[in-house]
Order: structure tokens, then sequence, then C-alpha cells
């Protein structure tokens, strides 16, 4: 049985639909990321599951339990929003075990819960304290805690970590990783920042304008993505895409003279026609195996382990990754060289992957 099962779930404001038939199954334990940019619908589904806003058409069951019509507080979930929404005027221990306090939960096992959940977060020094008086990442633990008490079915995220800076950010992270995998809960996690899908989910599902792109393990959405959007959404920096066309006995990239050999997919191209070839920066390597590739520099931006390089491959735009000690200058040539097996190709007319 599944922890959540989504069945064609539409959401409709009058003549504009927000979501256009959303299927997701989910097993007990999955962490599952909704992955998309601002307005494809991934909070509009997240606030379904949890009850705040009721679908136009399609079925939601938590277990074997129908949840349509249902109050948000029978249906065993935990909610943790962007905002803290913590009482100022509250301790820590009582704002984490306030839900317990309302539902008249025993004060030792309401206490229990508390130590447990601080415990768990690595905030049990933190509990006399009130929020004015905590860092922003101490605070967002706390509105986990309140969310673990309750011990529900399901944790749903709502960008959780959008208001904490980079490092805390990463931090928060690992922090929210080793939490799924102390307690294997199941939880839906909403974000737009591709780094968190890609080092918390155990599956992600991209959404684009209301549907599911794709939906897969992080290691499938980035080395085989089924769309271009795929493709260009995940990874940073983002797939190098190029026009081409499918000849005789290889793939020709519009503007290099040099032919490529056919990567797999790309036989079912007829013979002359259109195609888009994408290949990774991190792909393209100085020393690597493959097709030299001549790169005319114009840009390096050193970010630490690696140099970014911007540059021209036969009139296209490409972006590539050098070694921190290379010395590269506007201008240069660079010869670079992919693996037959890193690349992807594309149908322009469908925007979908081959092979």
């Amino acid at each position: 049985m599944s922890a959540l099962t989504i069945e064609n779930i539409r959401k409709s404001y009058g003549p504009v639909e927000t979501l256009k038939g959303i299927d997701i199954a989910l097993d007990s334990g999955e962490f599952l990321v909704l992955l998309g940019s601002s307005g494809c619908g991934k909070s509009t589904l997240l606030n379904i599951i949890a009850g705040l806003v009721e679908p136009t058409s399609g079925a939601i069951r938590i277990g074997d339990t129908s949840v349509i019509g249902m109050h948000p507080k029978d249906r065993d979930i935990a909610m943790v929003f962007q905002s803290y929404a913590l009482y100022p005027n509250l301790t820590v221990a009582r704002n984490i075990g306030f839900g317990l306090e309302m539902r008249k939960v025993p004060a030792a096992e309401r206490e229990a819960a508390v130590s447990e959940a601080a415990r768990l977060l690595q905030i049990e020094t933190l509990l006399e304290r009130k929020p004015g008086q905590l860092s922003g990442g101490q605070r967002q633990r706390v509105a986990i805690g309140r969310a673990l008490v309750r011990r529900p079915k399901i944790f749903l995220f709502d960008e959780p970590l959008s208001n904490l800076d980079a490092k805390l950010r990463m931090e928060m992270r690992t922090e929210l990783k080793r939490l799924h995998q102390a307690m294997k809960t199941t939880v839906v996690y909403v974000t737009h920042d591709q780094i968190e899908a890609m080092t918390l989910a155990t599956r992600i599902a991209v959404m684009r304008a209301g549907r599911i792109e794709q939906i897969g393990t992080p290691d499938a959405i980035y080395n085989r993505p089924a769309t271009l959007y795929v493709a260009t959404f995940v990874g940073a920096p983002p797939m190098n895409l190029f026009t081409a066309r499918r000849q005789d006995t290889g793939m020709a990239i519009d503007g290099l003279e040099t032919l490529l050999p056919l990567p797999p997919g790309a036989e079912t191209i007829a013979v002359g026609k259109p195609l888009i070839a994408g290949i990774r920066p991190e792909a393209l390597k100085i020393d690597g195996d493959g097709v030299a590739l001549p790169v005319v520099v114009e840009v390096t931006e050193l970010t630490g382990p690696e140099i970014i390089v911007t540059g021209r491959l036969g009139g296209q735009g490409i972006l590539a990754s050098a070694p921190p000690f290379s010395r590269l200058a506007p201008g240069d040539t660079l010869t670079l060289r992919a693996p037959l097996s890193a690349w992807h190709v594309f149908d322009p007319e469908t925007e979908k992957r081959l092979g």
C-alpha cells in the first residue's frame, strides 16, 4: 500500500488551470521533492495534500483513506512552512509541544516527546529560550521539532530553507537528511532549489506549468533528463545545448566542421533532419576521450575547485569546467573532449529525449 496516492489531480481558478492532471504514488519512507520554478503548481499541490486547498477533481489517499473533503487536522499530516511561525512569547519547549498541549496530551508524554525532538534536532540547550534569542537556523529547527512531535504519517515541507543564508541552508540540508535517515519518515518537500532536490530526495518530481515533466531518482533526473526543460533546469551550470543535424555517419553541430559519432538514440532521426545535442559542462575534459572540440574562450570564472569557462563552439555558446590551475585568457582556444556516452540527444519538435 502506498503512503500517499495522488490520482489525476486538477485545480482550476476560473478559466486558469493550475494543475493539469498530477499522478504520484509515494511509498512509506520516501522523500519526494516537488521541484520547479515559481508558478509551476508545486505549492498548490502541497496545499491540496494538506487540505488547505480543495482540488477541482481527482483523488488523494493517505494510506488507504481518501482525504478529499477531510479537514487538515484529521489527515494525520504535519507541515513546516517557509516562515517559522513561532509564538514569540513562548519558550522553545512550549513552541515545540504547543500542538500536543492543545490536543490535551498528558504533560509527561508531552515532555518526553519534546525532549526526544530536541535531542534529534540537537537543540536541548535551547529549550528555555524564546524565539527572539535564536538564530534563523535554530528557529527553523524549532519549527521542524513542532512537526516531529506529532509523529504524523506524512511530513509536508514548503520551501523551509528559503529564508536562511547559504551556509545555514547547507547545514540544515544535512540535518534534514540525517533526520530522514534516522526516522524513516515519509516526506513531500517543495523547493525551486535544484541542489536541495538533488541532495535530499529519494525521488524528484520536476514540475512545469501544472504538469510533471519527469519523476525519478536524482541520478535518473540528472543523467537521463526526459525533456529539454529538465536538462536545463537541473544542473549548475546548466547543460549545454547545440543545434545539430543528423548525417549518414554521425552528428554535425551547426558551425562546427568536425563530425561527431552518432550518440545512442540519434539513429531514430532521419538523415538530414535537425536535432538538439546536449552535454554537461563537467563532462567536457581537457584530457578526456572523444572527438576534439575547439572552444574559443570568452570569460573565465574561478569558483575555487574549478574554473567555469564561457566560450564559443562553432559559433554557439558553451560552458565547460577546467582545473583551477588552468591558465586561460579571452581569445584562447581550448580543446575539450567528451565520451560518446556523455552526449544527450533531443527532438527539437517534441523537446523529448531520444533513446
